[in-house]
């Protein structure tokens, strides 16, 4: 009788995997796939230190509010915050018109970042997927303004109002913002590379318009950059200054229109100025607040879609 040849040692049979061979591997390169990157004690201090860098003017506008002009005087000063806040607001309150700063401030940024936002995404869109003619030429154009310095515009765009009779009136300051040749083309570059031509060829094959297909299909695709350009934008209106204090007065103020009355007198009283400061600057963290979801979910999204 033949006897059976025994396998070699290490011989494996074919369709057996190996102990701890390709399985253990394939757990091992998943388990590596799917582990969080994790940074370590360098990564983690530099950007404590940024967040100290960036958080520290509001810090020090916060702890400035609350002290008195003395305070401020003192080397070195303190870092921690004084008992004279609510002093000091009350000052704000009596040395200009903040109340109704703010509430000019307001339907001044937020008609012009609504205004901006559904101009510049109707633009967009057409540029980055409608075709006509002109529609390169037309953009150039448009692209082209922005290297135009806008203190340039200032004089014709004066005598333009003051033949209108709008000066020292709200529609003065938000009229020439409610386009914005950067906001054209920050909606057509995002619409060009996250809204789809099926969607939009799937949308005609139902039936739908050019304006349907715009609210039911392009606004939820653009809303996270909407959001974007709506921040921009409306932190870019609440801080201007230099055209609402040639086109408003003293009695319509804007909120920076407004702060430039505090602290007047012999000595500035940098307490009151900074007080003010910190009004004017809760309305942006709030509308920071806001928006913010919207923006981390965009980037979150183009992330996942790369």
């Amino acid at each position: 009788m033949t006897a059976l040849a025994e396998p070699p040692v290490g011989h494996r049979p074919p369709g057996r995997p190996a102990r701890g061979g390709s399985r253990g591997g394939a757990r091992r390169t998943r388990s590596r796939a799917g582990r969080t990157l994790q940074g370590g004690r360098l990564t983690h201090a530099v950007l404590a230190l940024a967040v100290l860098v960036s958080a520290f003017p509001l810090y020090w506008t916060v702890v400035a509010a609350s002290r008195s002009n003395a305070d401020l005087a003192r080397v070195p000063p303190s870092l921690l915050p004084g008992p004279h806040l609510m002093r000091n607001f009350e000052a704000v309150v009596r040395e200009a018109d903040i109340g109704r700063a703010l509430v000019n401030s307001f339907i001044v940024s937020g008609s012009i970042t609504v205004g901006t936002v559904l101009c510049s995404t109707l633009a967009g869109f057409a540029f980055a997927k409608l075709r006509f003619r002109g529609r390169g030429a037309l953009l150039a154009v448009t692209v082209g303004t922005m290297m135009i310095p806008p203190q340039l515009g200032v004089i014709p765009l004066f005598m333009l109002i003051a033949e209108l009779q709008w000066v020292n009136q709200l529609q003065a300051v938000i009229l020439p913002g409610l386009v914005s040749a950067f906001g054209v083309f920050f909606m057509r570059q995002y619409l060009a590379q996250s809204l789809p031509d099926e969607l939009i060829e799937a949308a005609r094959v139902d039936g739908a318009s050019s304006a349907r297909i715009f609210w039911s299909v392009v606004v939820p695709v653009a809303r996270p950059g909407m959001a974007v350009l709506g921040l921009l934008t409306f932190m870019a209106a609440w801080n201007d200054f230099f055209w609402p204090v040639v086109a408003l007065s003293s009695s319509e103020p804007t909120v920076q229109v407004a702060l430039r009355q505090l602290g007047g007198g012999y000595v500035n009283d940098q307490s009151v100025v900074m007080a003010g400061t910190l009004l004017g600057t809760l309305p942006v963290l709030l509308v920071f607040g806001l928006l913010g979801r919207q923006i981390v979910g965009g980037i979150m999204q183009g992330a996942v879609k790369g």
